[in-house]
């Protein structure tokens, strides 16, 4: 049942993707709009095939992926420390609640003007909005994971011997499990668009720069089939992360386990 439902999403999500696309073409080969700022199908084809073939995009997003990645595993780690210390001790709890209500509205983008001044503008600077993207809202559900465990569960990890860490670990994360996946899906997405944002704006970091700057260079040129070419694969690459790399996680546990 399970994979006829994700079959059947997956038909819906091809089904509109071609019809957006089959509009996209006949607006362009209409002539509304000039070629050069509305190219159609084929030519941003051509642009992001060449950019394949001379390998400049792929080194781009591993580039950029190896970033989002390094930000999301410091962020859940960080995340997971700070509710598990908050669920320990009040004094902690009550900072971590306030960090949160302070942090949590701030986009990532805000703060980049403190983040060069601090940080420069390399890797670091990019990793520090990532995890500030990520940190707060996985907090945040987390948090309200723990809340929703009936205290019977901890009372009898506690009555087995178990200490306070290995309640937290054994029992309270697993049963949070639904929360923590729906943290790291709000996370990675403003993750995603904040890595992006400040590759634009921070330019090439590292030997080749990320996606961002490989959009922004585009800009530059004038070459608009390049920067939809960009931009497909910024799209491409958070379509599959969200309905195959989360789905397949979620059929693996939450859904598997009948934790829905």
């Amino acid at each position: 049942m399970r994979s006829k439902d994700f079959g059947s999403k997956l038909k819906t999500r091809l089904f509109w993707i071609i019809v957006i696309l089959g509009v996209w073409e006949v607006t362009a080969q209409s002539g509304i709009f000039p070629e050069a700022i509305f190219p159609s199908l084929l030519i941003i084809a051509k642009a992001l095939g060449n950019a394949v073939v001379s390998g400049e995009i792929l080194l781009q997003t591993s580039f950029s992926l190896a970033l989002i990645l390094q930000g999301l595993l410091i962020g859940l780690l960080a995340a997971i420390l700070s509710s598990a210390l908050a669920v320990s001790h009040k004094g902690v709890h009550g900072l971590v609640d306030t960090l949160t209500a302070i942090a949590h509205p701030l986009p990532g983008i805000a703060l980049l003007p403190l983040i060069i001044i601090w940080f420069g503008t390399g890797t670091v600077s990019i990793l520090v909005i990532i995890v500030h993207s990520v940190i707060w809202p996985m907090i945040l559900n987390i948090m309200a994971g723990f809340k929703g465990i009936p205290p019977i569960y901890k009372e009898a990890g506690l009555n087995l011997g178990l200490n306070h860490v290995r309640v937290i670990k054994d029992i309270m994360i697993p049963a949070s499990l639904p929360y923590v996946l729906s943290g790291l899906r709000i996370g990675w997405a403003r993750a995603w668009r904040a890595l992006i944002s400040a590759e634009m704006i921070f330019g090439a970091v590292g030997l080749n720069g990320g996606l961002g700057w490989y959009i922004f260079k585009q800009r530059v040129f004038m070459d608009t089939p390049g920067i939809f070419a960009g931009l497909f694969v910024i799209v491409l690459i958070g379509i599959v992360v969200e309905d195959f790399f989360f789905a397949a996680i979620e059929e693996r546990t939450i859904k598997k386990w009948g934790m829905t």
